[in-house]
């Protein structure tokens, strides 16, 4: 691994010689290290048989968090791709700190006012990736046509062609489609930036235990989405929510709307990993439109 990195740190422009090369975890998806040289640290993420543009894509959704002053991200030395291989580097900062009693709390308060940094519609310019599932994207006026046709339905869509949806669960999700409609959003949601992708495992602690979000998958939609996600595998402490809800309050109605936002993530992970999700998705769509 040392001699592939160190011409790619060259190209990338990062000076120093590569002492040592140790693998970390890095999730479900990415080979990840940490790099020492003789000048830093750094952590190295790195993956075959991916998209040209899928470390690209990872970089402008840290740039994109980054760019609203709120919370923080890794800073970002490049990324690398060789299309014979098909691997890819991405090069970002190494954080490393231990959590404190105040740093869940503090990450609540950042992700509020993440929150607050309003868009002009519902989107993203670009599309991008959650895990390694395309995200399509675009602008939308509305926010009940992009969450609908752009992530329930696409999801659906691609469920079908890996045949993780078909039957009475495809004929469910189906009747749910039909029946999202403006009266599911009466709260009005506004376009705030997400970090797409909240599970518990997308934070970790730096100096001082200060929080650093990871492995985004961004866009402008409704806020309740990234709260919906942070429940779905153990959550966050209450320390987390306590002091989102002091920034910036939810809506009463958001438990209303919380299942589905989970089923959504949950269908990403059906998707991604198969049948184990299923029963959680089975469940969800059994809450809305009946078994």
């Amino acid at each position: 691994m040392k001699d592939l990195l160190q011409p790619i740190f060259q190209q990338l422009g990062i000076q120093g010689t590569i002492q040592k090369v140790i693998p970390v975890s890095g999730g479900s998806i990415n080979d990840a290290y940490q790099v020492l040289t003789d000048h830093r640290s750094f952590f190295v993420k790195t993956k075959t048989g991916i998209f040209p543009d899928f470390f690209k894509k990872e970089q402008k959704n840290l740039a994109f968090l980054r760019q609203t002053n709120t919370v923080a991200v890794p800073q970002d030395f490049g990324s690398w791709y060789d299309p014979e291989t098909k691997r890819g580097v991405l090069v970002l900062e190494w954080v490393e700190g231990k959590a404190t009693n105040k740093s869940e709390a503090q990450l609540g308060h950042d992700l509020a006012l993440l929150h607050h940094c309003y868009g002009s519609a519902f989107g993203y310019q670009d599309d991008n990736y959650i895990g390694l599932l395309p995200q399509p994207n675009g602008w939308f006026e509305d926010w009940t046509t992009f969450f609908r046709e752009k992530r329930i339905r696409f999801q659906l869509e691609l469920g079908k062609q890996k045949g993780v949806i078909r039957g009475s669960r495809l004929r469910k999700l189906e009747k749910l489609l039909d029946r999202i409609d403006d009266s599911w959003f009466a709260h009005n949601p506004k376009p705030s930036p997400l970090h797409g992708d909240l599970w518990s495992g997308n934070w970790i602690p730096g100096p001082k235990g200060k929080p650093y979000l990871i492995d985004p998958a961004s866009y402008y939609g409704d806020r309740e989405i990234d709260l919906a996600f942070s429940e779905c595998f153990g959550g966050y402490s209450d320390a987390f929510y306590r002091s989102y809800q002091a920034v910036f309050p939810l809506s009463a109605s958001y438990q209303e709307r919380k299942k589905l936002y989970m089923l959504l993530f949950l269908l990403i992970h059906l998707n991604l990993f198969g049948e184990m999700y299923g029963g959680r998705v089975d469940h969800i769509l059994n809450y809305y439109v009946g078994k």
